[in-house]
């Protein structure tokens, strides 16, 4: 199993590497900038990392989201490297994320996917998440979810 831990600005080029992966990987159109990048390791966000040994194994983020409520956020860039997929990394991360979220205040935790990702929906909808409405202008996203904490 995976050491899980809350990303650093140390962490920064390890954790920017995994981002950059993910949006190559799935043709990610918005791309986070270094500024807002930063924002997840030493600002309003988190970040948490996967690891085995020295291996990044994946990522995921947790953002504020005022404009749904003061105790909403949304969980972005969820990404594990495909060697190492399906030993339980995504859990482990959401694990990590969620009790972090609840650890801040959060009630709700809200995402956006594509239909042409099952798999990532299923996943989604294994931990709980639930459809709902578009809340955000993301230009790729097809479906918006939720998971009250």
């Amino acid at each position: 199993m995976p050491t899980v831990h809350r990303a650093t600005l140390a962490d920064s080029a390890a954790a920017w590497t995994l981002v950059d992966e993910y949006s190559r990987d799935f043709g990610i159109v918005v791309q986070d900038d270094a500024v807002s990048f930063r924002g997840y390791l030493a600002g309003s966000g988190a970040l948490w990392l996967a690891r085995e040994s020295d291996d990044v194994m994946g990522c995921v983020g947790l953002r504020p989201l005022p404009n749904v409520g003061p105790e909403a956020g949304e969980v972005k860039r969820l990404y594990v490297r495909p060697s190492h997929r399906r030993k339980g990394v995504a859990d482990a991360l959401m694990d990590a994320l969620e009790a972090g979220a609840r650890e801040n205040g959060y009630t709700a935790l809200y995402l956006d996917t594509k239909d042409d990702m099952p798999a990532a929906i299923r996943f989604y909808e294994r931990r709980g998440y639930q459809r709902v409405s578009r809340y955000n202008d993301n230009p790729q996203a097809t479906i918006f979810m939720r998971r009250l904490l």
